[in-house]
């Protein structure tokens, strides 16, 4: 059992920020065409996570000229550049499946928001 586990520990990947469902996220995804290789930015709320350890994924929504776009990503994928945490959001479900139904843009409140300053 011990293998298992160290084969899956150098499949982890450490630079991958805290984030939960509701954050908005900037994801860069490395895309390869022919010989080139760029960075293509995907942003939107994150809607759901599921698995654990090297199996884990989130999914991602946004809207793209009126059209809704999800897209599933690996959290520990090489084609994953960079995750950026662009507003952190308050929500109160583990699965945010019901934006798929609304038609406007619907919005969710900031977490953290109300922290008083110390003086």
């Amino acid at each position: 059992m011990d293998i298992i586990r160290e084969i899956t520990q150098k499949q982890i990947n450490p630079n991958v920020p805290e984030f939960r469902v509701g954050d908005t996220l900037r994801v860069d995804v490395r895309i390869i065409e022919g010989n080139k290789e760029r960075i293509q930015a995907f942003e939107g709320v994150c809607t759901e996570r599921k698995g654990g350890g090297v199996s884990e994924t989130f999914t991602v929504r946004k809207k793209s000229a009126g059209i809704g776009v999800e897209r599933i990503f690996p959290v520990n994928s090489p084609k994953i550049d960079k995750i950026t945490v662009v507003r952190k959001g308050k929500v109160r479900r583990a699965k945010l499946r019901f934006l798929r139904d609304k038609i406007a843009n619907y919005r969710i409140p900031e977490r953290n928001k109300n922290v008083k300053e110390e003086k």
